[in-house]
């Protein structure tokens, strides 16, 4: 089970990759942060951890590894961070929730649209937490501030 979790995680991110125009030298880094994050957020979740602190550790190890990949390739967090996250993003909830709100099942469906929206926040807060982390890493060691 898990060898699927990791290959299917890596084609999802890696294929957003392709969609979002990143350059073939980026997707396997794209495709391994994304691997990487989901692996962490699975673990976590199938051990009991509740899902939003578990999306917000994956987020977090999503955006860290983003960042050294970027500075180890030199090329823009963004890139590399947007196709990581990929995997960790709700859209099964989501759809679920929308389905709900067409059948007319309103408790169900806000029910979902929150779990949604912590979920997203949960990414929002990962990829902030492991920005911040780099800039006060590179704070605290000027001699690599500069690359």
């Amino acid at each position: 089970m898990i060898t699927a979790q990791l290959i299917t995680s890596f084609i999802a991110a890696a294929g957003f990759g392709v969609l979002f125009n990143a350059p073939k030298r980026a997707l396997i880094q794209c495709g391994i942060v994304g691997m990487s994050g989901w692996i962490l957020f699975y673990s976590l979740s199938t051990a009991g951890m509740d899902i939003v602190p578990a999306t917000v550790f994956g987020a977090i190890l999503a955006g860290i590894l983003s960042q050294i990949c970027a500075r180890m390739f030199k090329m823009p967090v963004i890139i590399i961070s947007v196709s990581g996250i990929i995997p960790l993003v709700p859209g099964g909830v989501a759809y679920d929730a929308m389905r709900h709100f067409v059948e007319n099942d309103y408790y169900t469906a806000v029910q979902l649209s929150a779990k949604v929206m912590l979920l997203a926040g949960a990414i929002a807060i990962g990829l902030m937490f492991s920005e911040v982390a780099n800039q006060i890493m590179r704070k605290m060691n000027p001699k690599n501030a500069a690359s």
